[in-house]
């Protein structure tokens, strides 16, 4: 049987680890292949691993078609749901899948919103998909990944914002989402050096964001013409922020009392002629 291995496919979802091939590669050989590899017409779509090994030993293996595909996308969402649904993966893969299939249906919902004919009076009166169906709501999004509501707000941060190398420790498991996620708000260079450095590095640099941030409230009041000590730890990004807001308030205030101040000063006149009968 000819089958095609689409690289794309293959790479969709994150690979197994070296240890976890190892261990699939004893099973098969002290099993056999069991479960029967997915195809697409004559593409792989699930059970890369067992293929590349049962074709390295010679061991038989059994496939299965599935006829319900009709695009590439359809088969992005079936295997996007197939991994959710295995306990092996970690909660940072499910997150991330969870948020790679809203956007596949987002996606698809707008292409249909657009080609759609006007909606019938019956369409109008019948009541709408519930947001769940579709991932919408943050708490259908936690529901799919089987994760908190929080842990997913965590995730998109950490992979809207996180550098390369900070996202690589958090699947590695190097770093935990929670100090990920707060590594993510400092500048790139400063998270790939982090994750350069370690595990201990990351949760250290996670530390100082998190008392910058317990800071950040004080210096709404604080008096901020005091330089700050040359041994403070760095701030981050939202603390600065905040410092940068208090700053120019101060100036527009400053600015405000110099305007009375001249106000208040008489205008220059030339020197009147003196009068001889003004007493003195």
């Amino acid at each position: 049987m000819h089958i095609v291995v689409n690289e794309e496919l293959k790479a969709y979802i994150d690979p197994l680890t070296p240890e976890e091939h190892e261990a699939l590669e004893r099973s098969l050989l002290a099993e056999g292949c069991r479960d029967a590899l997915v195809l697409w017409g004559d593409v792989l779509v699930d059970g890369h691993n067992r293929h590349g090994i049962c074709s390295k030993h010679g061991l038989p293996f059994q496939t299965v078609q599935n006829t319900r595909f009709k695009s590439m996308e359809d088969v992005h969402l079936w295997m996007i749901d197939q991994h959710l649904g295995r306990r092996s993966i970690s909660d940072f893969q499910r997150g991330v899948l969870a948020l790679r299939k809203r956007e596949i249906v987002a996606e698809r919902r707008a292409r249909s919103a657009e080609a759609a004919a006007p909606p019938t009076a019956a369409e109008l009166q019948a009541p709408a998909a519930p947001a769940q169906e579709t991932l919408q709501t943050r708490e259908a999004l936690a529901k799919a990944a089987r994760l908190s509501s929080s842990q997913v707000v965590l995730i998109e941060k950490i992979q809207k914002q996180g550098a390369p190398e900070l996202v690589a420790a958090v699947k590695a498991g190097t770093v935990s989402i929670n100090a990920a996620a707060a590594v993510a708000t400092l500048p790139a260079q400063e998270q790939a050096a982090a994750a350069a450095a370690g595990a201990d590095e990351l949760k250290q640099a996670a530390k100082r964001v998190r008392e910058a941030r317990r800071r950040a409230p004080a210096a709404y009041t604080a008096d901020t013409r005091d330089a700050p000590s040359t041994d403070e730890p760095e701030q981050s990004v939202d603390s600065l922020r905040v410092r940068v807001a208090a700053l120019e308030a101060e100036n527009a205030a400053l600015r405000l009392e110099l305007a009375a101040l001249r106000s208040s000063l008489p205008s220059v006149a030339p020197a009147a002629a003196a009068d001889p009968d003004t007493p003195f």
